[in-house]
């Protein structure tokens, strides 16, 4: 093996994604020597800004702004264009933030363990080798393409990065599956004026809501032209020309229907292959994920795995707290652990977004628990006007809370900014204050945020 550069260095990080370039800055304003490999320069940043979050959401705030007389193919190709520059501007960003800094450098290349502490990048004569006592990995996760018959080599197959760089929009747009993605890309290309239609095998969409938050949900997509199909086994793709047939079983019936794209959206799997991760002694799950303790450290201690790689949730604020596990091992007290996160709150973002947190009724109910149930059409809360001022009343609001300790519990917000008020309900949550607190609260006018008022107050009576 030939080695043209060898590196040693404090701190290796393996993978450019919210927790890892997260840790490599603090540690590189530390003054820790940090090395930071990512395998793509369309990736630097990781995920969010490139692909995922960031693209996804601004293609919601456009398709929310096409008006009836706009040509929807120049409308979507213009939307396109404007999250290509600004990925391309976050990219560049990214990249200059901590790769001009003194103590930090960016290696674009993919990565192979040589060994516990040494990592190798390129081939040849541009072979690079890196050597640290602490390693980071955080390569993210990759969409699953399901096993059936015909979809893997199907012409009309998209991944939902492909869905965000495009510039041609797809008359006819088949999901696979009703998740998080699924529904948030069903819902963009819906208002660009794609013909939708959603494939969920389950017999509801959104399995671990409320029933009635479901039915909430699936009545707005449907409502918004979307068709839902829940309890449909897809059996088979066959490709025939300009178009794929999709053929699914439901209620022991065949049945089809034609796709000029087709988007899996039925999960993802963390990024390990090609790691060489037995090199390094490092132990994995069943589907790839790096395990990990409560410190996130491996089955080597001073390999750390942050984010989707390590099998957690899939979210890109989780990666930013498993930085900050990381950082409080190498620079703090090492106490933070992912024991001690709660009230973690999420966001779909379809129109109008639905944002949880905590328990659900059910499972309230399942746990013997003494609960109120507050309960209310945003349409019928007079105390936020908001919700009319943007005309868009469409939705529910919906919190659990403790009877006797007057406690949160849960919330399911299906309304106008639910991603922005779900953050103070969680916050509420994880520092005890009661839903009378919230009631009583003074809120800005009109805003969303004004509706707790009225919406505890019904309860608590």
């Amino acid at each position: 093996m030939e080695i043209t550069t060898a590196l040693t260095t404090d701190i290796l990080v393996v993978g450019f994604g919210k927790g890892g370039k997260t840790a490599a800055r603090v540690l590189a304003d530390a003054g820790r020597r940090v090395v930071l490999i990512e395998q793509s320069a369309n990736m630097y940043g990781g995920t969010c800004p490139n692909v995922g979050c960031v693209p996804t959401k601004m293609l919601v705030h456009y398709a929310n702004t096409k008006r009836l007389q706009d040509d929807a193919q120049q409308f979507f190709a213009h939307s396109v264009a404007g999250v290509r520059a600004l990925t391309s501007a976050f990219r560049a960003g990214n990249f200059e933030a901590l790769n001009g800094k003194d103590t930090a450098t960016v290696i674009t290349g993919t990565a192979r363990f040589v060994d516990p502490h040494t990592v190798a990048v390129g081939e040849g004569r541009d072979l690079i080798t890196v050597t640290a006592p602490t390693i980071l990995v955080n390569t993210g996760s990759e969409p699953v393409i399901p096993p059936i018959p015909g979809l893997a080599d199907s012409s009309h197959l998209v991944s939902s990065t492909e869905l965000t760089q495009t510039q041609n929009l797809p008359e006819r747009l088949v999901v696979l599956g009703g998740g998080y993605l699924g529904l948030e890309f069903a819902g963009i290309y819906r208002r660009f004026g794609t013909e939708v239609t959603v494939l969920e095998a389950a017999d509801r969409l959104l399995p671990r809501e409320d029933e009635d938050i479901a039915e909430a949900v699936q009545e707005i997509l449907t409502g918004d032209g979307i068709r839902v199909i829940t309890g449909a086994r897809v059996t088979e793709v066959r490709d025939n020309g300009a178009v794929s047939t999709v053929v699914y079983e439901k209620n022991g019936r065949t049945h089809t229907v034609e796709a000029s794209a087709l988007l899996p959206a039925t999960g993802r799997r963390p990024v390990t292959d090609g790691l060489h991760l037995d090199a390094a002694g490092v132990h994995t799950a069943p589907n790839g994920a790096i395990v990990v303790d409560e410190y996130l450290r491996s089955s080597q201690p001073h390999i750390y795995a942050l984010g989707d790689v390590n099998g957690g949730e899939q979210f890109t604020y989780i990666s930013l707290d498993d930085a900050r596990i990381v950082l409080d091992q190498l620079l703090s007290e090492g106490k933070r652990t992912t024991s001690d996160r709660r009230a973690v709150p999420h966001t779909l973002f379809i129109t109008p977004p639905l944002a949880t947190v905590g328990l659900t009724e059910s499972q309230a109910r399942a746990q013997g628990l003494n609960i109120k149930v507050a309960r209310e059409k945003v349409a019928d809360i007079v105390a936020m006007p908001r919700a009319y001022t943007v005309e868009e009343t469409r939705g529910v609001m919906k919190f659990i809370v403790d009877s006797d300790t007057d406690l949160i519990l849960g919330a399911a917000l299906l309304s106008i900014d639910a991603q922005e008020i779900i953050n103070t309900v969680a916050l509420a949550m994880r520092h005890h204050i009661t839903a009378t607190q919230l009631r009583d609260s003074i809120y800005t006018h009109p805003s969303s945020t004004e509706a707790l008022n009225e919406i505890f107050d019904k309860v608590l009576r």
